[in-house]
């Protein structure tokens, strides 16, 4: 047993000294978090892990520039107001430390300076900057280099060497590595606490490692820097968003960065292009400060606000022109929106049409207004001009699927008597559910009928209509349930039956009786009814259904007879 427990005990103390190494990683090192800069990429030392939310997990690593940090949440598709400022903290600043060259960084102790000398002395080495503030060179001597800018060090050292090396020796020094320091950073912040990092990194570096301002309840615009319980320097962070300023801090050991509570708010939407909710410092701002931000789009014309003072509930509404007068308070919702009016309609012409396809119309033209302007080709049969809308077809697709999900109701509520019965409908059921979801892709054309000869033209028209001419044409079409579908040569004496005779007859799918005749104007008759054709006439036979459902046959039916009208497509069950 006391071997046993001896050799657990030795094979555990590799995992020890691992938990030991990660378990403070900002405290590793003579100077304390010395050896930070290798474990950034790793998610242990992030205490702010712990806590991470959508935006803040996930931080991925400089390596490559193939960060995986989550995108920030996009205002116009989000399920609540975002925060102007929110964006910035997705761990993408966490994740990038800062250890490029600065040349207005100050010497600090415990940074790290190389030297090279060559000629009549030789010295290469790494120097740290001691507690006196200095390097130590051999043959020469401590020099003193606490508070010298980045940019003067080697200018520094190479004079106070020539002191001593007067001619022969060349002299380079520069700056290895900055000081690692421990920051504390409190306040409205997801998560406060001591974070490590580089004097040199930023203060936004420093925040998304605590998982950025509380959206909720942080300031974007009042963010401190304390030193001895003293402000160092305050930031505003739209200044970064919007204008990519931002001051450069060298921070120290033991220094504060303090997140102040949430000023004053409003909440923009509708047509701009920034629908966040916007912070300021006053409770009052002019609209036209606002709108800055906000960035409304051309086609905006008005503004309204909804402000709520205690339980009264107030709206105003203004031109964007008048925005300069118009003033906007803590707590306002505002939504620009874009009132616009139609002042004239684009017609498109397609077909047998030899002028222009598209012809701009004064609002509330007709139909009558377009055909003036029509150029019909020798070919073209204007009495058979068609019409499509987009409103009409977009109707129409809404009345094929409430009739389709009537159908998908009757059949999936069926009962049954017995067994057998219930395993015929639930095949029955398949099938039909097959046929709805073919059903489902059909886009209708949107036609609309124009066979009233003596009202059409007083048709009015809207913007994006489609006037197709047709040419005039000496074929009969026949579709449908019969044996051979083709086009066959117009003859005026010829019968409904007689065109279907000669597509072949019908096939044993044919419901004889349910035979309709699309013409070109868009009007639909029954095929029994008609008792001459016309040239360019399209007969289409029905498919037969067979259900023990008159409540499902009624409703294949009839959308059969929207598909075959409204697409021009026949569907099989």
């Amino acid at each position: 047993m006391k071997r046993h427990a001896l050799t657990c005990l030795l094979a555990a103390l590799p995992l020890l000294s691992t938990a030991q190494t990660f378990a403070d990683p900002v405290s590793t090192g003579p100077r304390g978090a010395t050896e930070l800069a290798p474990l950034r990429g790793q998610a242990a030392p992030n205490p702010a892990a712990a806590t991470a939310t959508p935006t803040t997990a996930g931080r991925g690593t400089a390596a490559g520039g193939g960060l995986s940090a989550a995108l920030p949440p996009d205002p116009f598709t989000a399920d609540k107001p975002v925060m102007f400022g929110s964006q910035i903290f997705t761990g993408r600043f966490g994740a990038v430390p800062f250890a490029g060259f600065n040349p207005n960084y100050q010497i600090a102790i415990g940074d790290q300076v190389t030297v090279r000398m060559w000629g009549g002395f030789n010295f290469d080495a790494t120097q740290p900057v001691d507690a006196q503030g200095n390097i130590f060179i051999p043959n020469v001597g401590p020099i003193r280099v606490l508070g010298v800018r980045n940019q003067e060090l080697n200018e520094l050292v190479e004079a106070q060497v020539k002191r001593v090396f007067r001619a022969n020796v060349g002299v380079y020094a520069s700056l290895a590595a900055a000081q690692p320091v421990k920051v504390y950073v409190t306040g409205f912040v997801r998560a406060p606490g001591l974070y490590g990092g580089l004097s040199s990194d930023s203060v936004l570096y420093y925040l998304d490692q605590a998982g950025g301002i509380d959206p909720d309840r942080g300031s974007y615009l009042e963010v401190d820097v304390l030193r001895g319980g003293q402000v160092r320097a305050k930031f505003n962070l739209y200044r970064f968003l919007l204008e990519g300023r931002i001051d450069h801090v060298q921070l120290q050991d033991g220094d504060t960065i303090v997140a102040h509570p949430r000023k004053h708010t409003v909440q923009v939407a509708g047509e701009v292009l920034n629908p966040y909710v916007f912070e300021f410092t006053q409770a009052a701002v002019p609209a036209k400060e606002l709108l800055a931000i906000a960035r409304p789009r051309p086609s905006a014309t008005h503004l309204s606000i909804v402000r709520k003072i205690g339980a009264e509930r107030r709206s105003e509404y203004h031109p964007l022109d008048a925005a300069a007068q118009v003033v906007i308070q803590d707590g306002d919702e505002v939504t620009v929106t874009s009132d616009k009016y139609p002042g004239t309609i684009l017609v498109r012409i397609e077909g047998a049409h030899l002028g222009e396809r598209s012809i701009v119309l004064p609002y509330g033209a007709r139909l009558k207004d377009a055909l003036a302007r029509l150029k019909p080709a020798p070919q073209a049969n204007v009495e058979g001009i068609q019409l499509f809308r987009r409103s009409v077809a977009a109707r129409q697709k809404e009345m094929l699927d409430a009739s389709l999900r009537s159908l998908e109701t009757y059949a999936l509520t069926a009962r049954s008597a017995t067994s057998e019965e219930a395993a015929l409908r639930t095949r029955e059921a398949e099938l039909i559910l097959q046929f709805i979801d073919r059903a489902r892709s059909v886009q209708p054309r949107g036609q609309v009928i124009l066979a009233q000869r003596d009202q059409a033209p007083e048709t009015l028209l809207e913007d994006g209509d489609i006037l197709r001419v047709p040419e005039r044409s000496n074929l009969v079409l026949v579709s449908g349930e019969v044996l051979f579908p083709n086009a066959l040569v117009y003859e005026p004496a010829a019968t409904v039956d007689d065109y279907v005779q000669r597509a072949g007859g019908y096939n044993q799918g044919a419901d004889k009786a349910r035979l309709i005749v699309l013409r070109q104007d868009g009007s639909v008759m029954p095929g029994n009814e008609v008792t001459r054709l016309q040239p360019g006439d399209e007969i289409m036979v029905l498919p037969r259904i067979e259900t023990k459902n008159v409540e499902i046959t009624r409703g294949i039916t009839q959308i059969l007879y929207q598909i075959a009208v409204s697409a021009k497509v026949l569907l099989g069950l």
